[in-house]
Order: structure tokens, then sequence, then C-alpha cells
């Protein structure tokens, strides 16, 4: 069998587009890219991830355009590529000098995840004075609560359980007992 080099496309956000990746995938030889709209943050939900880490076998090489795409924190990428070498597959990038089949390739890739879990935290510290900012000129409103507790009231009022209040919203039941103002 021979081995098959994948790409995995990710953007942030569902207003972003994994296009400019998977055409630089492609042209890097990928014949199979997997994307998601997902934040890097954390590699949980990032079902497309797991389904390559899942698939990959000896040999293969999973591809991304840069190490950002595939984790913004260190602990999450050693993960992924200790995920990688227990396979016997390898990382590479097209836009970054990675390819962990060779020493240099692994010791740039350390260092470059040193620097993206470093952007991460300036950027959620400037997110957080921006938003002290905001609270201290009175005009951070935060964002739209995600559980409509009226709905949630109203209907433990009619007598509904609350696992079956959280189904039917489509919300969890923590959050029901929330709304409630119950301990679990």
């Amino acid at each position: 069998m021979t081995s098959q080099t994948y790409g995995y496309a990710r953007v942030s956000t569902e207003d972003q587009d994994c296009s400019i990746q998977e055409s630089a995938l492609r042209a890097a030889g990928c014949h199979i890219v997997r994307s998601e709209k997902r934040s890097g943050t954390s590699t949980k939900e990032r079902q497309e991830l797991a389904t390559l880490l899942d698939f990959i076998r000896p040999g293969d090489t999973l591809m991304v355009t840069r190490i950002d795409r595939l984790a913004r924190s260190v602990a999450d990428l050693e993960k992924i590529v200790a995920t990688l070498k227990e396979r016997g597959a390898f990382l590479r990038a097209t836009e970054q000098p990675i390819d962990t089949s060779t020493p240099a390739g692994v010791a740039f890739l350390q260092m470059l995840a040193v620097f993206a879990q470093f952007e991460t935290a300036i950027r959620r510290e400037r997110q957080m004075e921006g938003i002290a900012k905001a609270k201290g000129a009175g005009v951070y409103k935060g964002r739209k609560p995600s559980v409509p507790v009226e709905e949630v009231r109203r209907l433990k009022a009619e007598g509904v359980r609350p696992a079956e209040i959280a189904r039917r919203l489509k919300i969890g039941r923590g959050s029901v007992y929330r709304a409630l103002g119950v301990a679990e």
C-alpha cells in the first residue's frame, strides 16, 4: 500500500473561507482535503481533524498550510503530533519548514508552537482590555443569551421535566437547571 498525504484546512468562524488553504493543499499533492470552521483553541468538536487522525496510516502525512491551522496551544499540538507518531505518520506544512520526518522539522515545529500559543494569549489579553474599556464606558453589552430563560420557566410551570425541556429547546440539561436557578 502506498502512503498518502492528507490535507487539513481550518478557519475559526463561519464567515471565513477555507478555499485558499484547500487550493494550497491540493497544489502540494493532497488528494483528500478535510476542512472545518471551528476555533483552533481546542481540538474538541473538530470532527474533520478527528476523522483524519483516526484514518491516517503508517507512512502517511497530514499536511496543513501553517501549524496555527492545526493547533493554537503547545499541549494540543503535542497531542496531535504524538498521535501521528503512534500511527507512524508525519506532519508537514506548506508555508513553514515543518516536516516531522526530520529532526530539524521537529525542532522548528516546537518553536512555532510556542509562538502560536503566545499569540493566542496576547490576543486574549487585548480582548479583555477592550472589554474592560467598553464596560468602563458603559457600552459593553456582552453576548446575547443563548438560553431562552422565560421559555424554560414557562415549560417548567406547565409541568414539563427538565430533560424534556432541554430536548425541546435543544439546550443542555444543565442550562435548564441554571435558568431555573436550581442546582443540578
